[in-house]
């Protein structure tokens, strides 16, 4: 089984994609860390990438999907993909149809989570993590339960994310409207897309999607 999970960025794709690899043996597929291994491992595409980056220039499509096509070869034909983050455009959506094609494999879902855009400001917005060891919290949704300090391990520095500000979220959720939601209406003529309330408690989220992939 292979399914794409779309959503703009802290839709919660990551989290439900880690899920989801617990809960069905899946392999989640993230471009970014994709990425940032073959840089670090220093594979051909790796070195091709780090030289385009170090360049400060955008990783060509192609080079995602070399990245792509080498991961899926390396798994299991019985392993399933989760693909977070990609494809971004139809461009990529093309890609992908070609390269699950060359390796035998078909798209069986697209997942839209859906969100709500003030509120997932909020959620953005208010997040911040431990210092120390990495455990999450949020101004609103989950506080230490001793204000300031970690509830894991004790520490009193925490830290927020740069990006994690209103006009970043926003200009995220304009740029995923404008590029990647318009590759929607590609899979829907297909008759494989669900969607799911994104903003919903995050155990509800992953309930409805596995009864989406049962």
């Amino acid at each position: 089984m292979n399914i794409i999970l779309l959503g703009p960025p802290g839709a919660g794709k990551g989290t439900q994609s880690q899920r989801l690899v617990t809960k069905f043996g899946m392999r989640q597929l993230s471009t970014g860390d994709m990425l940032r291994a073959a840089v670090k491992a220093q594979t051909p595409v790796g070195i091709q990438a780090k030289a385009v980056m170090d360049a400060g220039e955008l990783v060509s499509d192609e080079i995602v999907s070399a990245l792509i096509s080498a991961e899926l070869a390396a798994m299991g034909d019985e392993t399933g993909a989760i693909f977070d983050g990609y494809p971004r455009t139809a461009e990529q959506a093309h890609s992908l149809d070609d390269i699950l094609k060359e390796h035998g494999r078909t798209l069986d879902h697209v997942i839209e989570l859906e969100v709500n855009e003030d509120a997932l400001v909020e959620r953005i917005t208010g997040r911040y993590t431990c210092a120390n060891c990495g455990k999450g919290y949020h101004d609103t949704f989950e506080q230490p339960k001793q204000l300031g300090v970690c509830d894991k391990c004790g520490s009193t520095e925490f830290k927020r994310r740069p990006d994690d500000n209103e006009e970043t979220v926003r200009t995220r959720m304009a740029e995923y409207r404008a590029k990647t939601a318009p590759i929607l209406p590609v899979y829907e003529a297909r008759g494989i897309v669900s969607r799911v309330d994104g903003m919903a408690d995050i155990d509800e989220v992953t309930l409805a999607i596995s009864k989406i992939l049962s």
